[in-house]
């Protein structure tokens, strides 16, 4: 019938606006609005969030390659020929304190991914929520635009035809009319419930990918942190043996003093006759040093870094000292101006760089025993001295006025002089003062 055809058509008109609402640009209501805000401020809340996890994570990795450096440091010191154990105590030390910063940094990063997982489990609740009332909604709109064309209403026309009176057909006009209101109400709504979907689903995303992002990289810092703990007891078991092996030579050395320590004075003079053999020495020394730089054997200035001369355990190192046997320097009661390294008999000493050696043998100055000595000039400033060399079974490999390399065997670890057992005892004279031979390796 006509009539019907026009009653549908003004359906379809009024049904025009739902289909807008539901695929086009809608303006949400207040309670969307409220829900999409909310959508949309989480997504920025995860942005943030996700560049302070990088922040820890940049700063872990900081941390991690410091504490790596430190390791690598001190895996080259034990393994290096005369370790310093007070250098390697220092840097196990400052280990610990840098372990226990990676520690505290890398529970921050368990912490922030516990956090992400409970955020991830939430808004996935979320999404699936609001993905089900989307699901009603749609549902709901579908009936009751199948209601609107499938019912066989009576057109206002037809009404008004019948004798109806103008106020029925208002009524009617205006009861269709609501119902095309109420669908277009929410048809909006279920556009703005996909609009907030949409970024729920958004930010459950972004959430599960740095999650993810979150558990490899925790992942790889334990792998990491696991492996810094292991090289850190490698080394403290490297320590402690190093330490035992330092205070067992020690002792043999205390243990020989020890008689000479409970007659005073027969200590203070031989601290004394050993400290003015050593000033006579020094003075020949710088003679004999001036005669090689005048006959062009000795260059003014000496290019490159020193060798250890001998491997084995430093027993001393430079400095002041507790060792009532050492002579006082200064405020220093008891200085040691070298480094004492034990090893073996007959270990071959060699030159700690390329010179011209200035003297090989007893020092004359010295009070029975004598202790034997060779004397390297490297340059005008920079001397190494070589004490306790043996003399017996195998004496300095070199001569005065003999030019040698760096590396070359001068002489073989003895006992000779005032000493507790076979070690070398290494001094370096820079600008004709005992300095510490560590400077120049």
């Amino acid at each position: 019938m006509p009539g019907r055809g026009r009653a549908r058509r003004l359906r379809l008109l009024l049904i025009v606006p739902l289909l807008v609402g539901l695929f086009g640009v809608p303006s949400a209501g207040p309670v969307a609005g409220d829900e999409l805000s909310d959508a949309i401020a989480r997504q920025k809340a995860l942005e943030e969030q996700i560049k302070s996890q990088q922040g820890q994570v940049a700063k872990l990795n900081a941390l991690q390659a410091d504490l790596q450096k430190q390791i690598s440091a001190t895996k080259k010191e034990l393994a290096g020929i005369n370790a310093d154990i007070v250098a390697v105590r220092a840097q196990i030390d400052a280990m610990v304190i840098q372990i226990g910063l990676v520690q505290q940094a890398y529970d921050n990063l368990v912490y922030e991914l516990q956090v992400m997982d409970t955020q991830l489990a939430r808004l996935v609740d979320q999404e699936r929520a609001k993905r089900q009332e989307l699901r009603e909604r749609k549902a709901l709109l579908a009936e009751r635009i199948r209601a609107a064309y499938e019912t066989d209403q009576t057109s206002p026309l037809e009404l008004f035809l019948s004798g109806a009176t103008f106020t029925d057909v208002l009524s009617e006009v205006s009861y269709s009319i609501d119902i095309a209101e109420q669908d277009k109400a929410l048809a909006e709504q279920i556009a703005a419930d996909r609009e907030t979907l949409a970024a729920l689903h958004a930010t459950v995303e972004a959430t599960r990918g740095q999650t993810d992002d979150l558990r490899k990289e925790t992942a790889a810092q334990k792998r990491e942190l696991d492996r810094q703990l292991a090289d850190l007891e490698v080394a403290k078991a490297q320590l402690v043996e190093l330490e035992k092996q330092t205070a067992a030579e020690l002792s043999k050395q205390k243990q020989a003093f020890a008689q000479l320590e409970t007659n005073e004075a027969a200590l203070k003079k031989s601290i004394a006759e050993a400290a003015a053999a050593q000033r006579a020495l020094e003075e020949r020394i710088d003679r004999l040093v001036r005669e090689q730089a005048r006959a062009g054997n000795i260059p003014s200035e000496f290019n490159g870094t020193l060798s250890w001369p001998m491997a084995g355990t430093v027993t001393q190192n430079f400095g002041c000292t507790g060792f009532s046997w050492e002579p006082p320097l200064g405020d220093c009661a008891h200085f040691h101006r070298g480094i004492d390294i034990a090893a073996p008999m007959y270990t071959p000493i060699r030159a700690a760089g390329d010179g011209t050696v200035v003297f090989a043998g007893p020092n004359p100055y010295d009070p029975a025993p004598k202790a034997w000595i060779v004397i390297i000039a490297h340059s005008t400033n920079l001397v190494t001295w070589y004490g306790h060399v043996d003399n017996a079974v195998k004496p300095p490999a070199v001569r005065a006025g003999q030019f040698v390399r760096d590396g070359q065997v001068i002489a073989y670890n003895g006992v000779t002089g005032r000493t507790t057992g076979p070690h070398l005892h290494w001094m370096v004279e820079f600008n004709g003062s005992f300095v510490n031979p560590r400077l120049f390796l």
